[in-house]
């Protein structure tokens, strides 16, 4: 008697009053994926892109900067030259109540040594005289154009009225007797700077003057004994 051999069921089914049919899960297949480098690829673009900018920017820095060099070495800037050439008083007048009215004729000479580079002096302008912190008179300079390799000779009237006490009057009175008087010439003038035919940004120059001189008597020829200079551009101290 064949006997047909044993087959065991892979799953069994459960069906009963207290449960719900239960069926075996779907044969699963594994999807492969796949990983896009899209956006690698948009990140190393933006380093590239970073990367040239900033060469490009080194590349631009170090040519200008060898230009500026060169421009330097060429046109060999230096500092215009300020020298007091006469001192002349026209009145010196004290009077009883202690104020005193002085006026008195300077002339500069203004040397600009450059091969390149011209000035403009703006007309806002100021030029001081004081003797021991007061001011005896005051005016300006005329507005001009200094070209290159140039010499002008600049002339100033200085007009003032100020009050002079007894202790200046003592101390101007001692001077007098030594045949020493000392006074500070101040001035401050808007100068622009003209390379060849480029104008750039106007500054203002201050040149403190201080001079000796052997009297301030009007209408005498007055000699300057010693004088020295100290120059600024913009407040900033400038060592010639």
């Amino acid at each position: 008697m064949d006997t047909s051999p044993e087959y065991h069921t892979k799953y069994v089914m459960l069906n009963n009053s207290n449960s719900s049919s239960l069926r075996p899960p779907p044969q699963r297949r594994n999807i492969p994926r796949y990983h896009s480098s899209h956006h690698h690829s948009h990140g190393h673009g933006c380093l590239k892109c970073v990367c040239c900018c900033f060469c490009f920017l080194i590349i631009l820095i170090i040519i200008l900067a060898s230009l500026l060099s060169v421009i330097y070495i060429t046109l060999d800037p230096r500092m215009p030259e300020y020298n007091v050439e006469s001192f002349e008083v026209n009145a010196f007048n004290l009077a009883t109540d202690f104020s005193l009215y002085t006026e008195f004729a300077v002339t500069v000479k203004a040397n600009n040594p450059n091969k390149g580079i011209a000035f403009t002096y703006g007309k806002d302008s100021s030029v001081v005289v004081a003797y021991t912190d007061s001011t005896l008179c005051s005016g300006k300079l005329p507005a001009f154009h200094q070209p290159y390799m140039n010499t002008s000779m600049i002339h100033v009237v200085l007009k003032g009225k100020s009050e002079f006490g007894s202790g200046l009057q003592e101390a101007l009175t001692d001077n007098s007797k030594t045949g020493r008087i000392p006074l500070l010439v101040i001035v401050n003038a808007p100068v622009s700077v003209m390379v060849q035919s480029f104008p750039l940004k106007q500054v203002m120059v201050n040149v403190n003057c201080s001079l000796v001189v052997d009297n301030l008597a009007p209408n005498k020829r007055v000699r300057i004994l010693s004088s020295s200079y100290a120059y600024a551009v913009q407040g900033v101290k400038i060592e010639v």
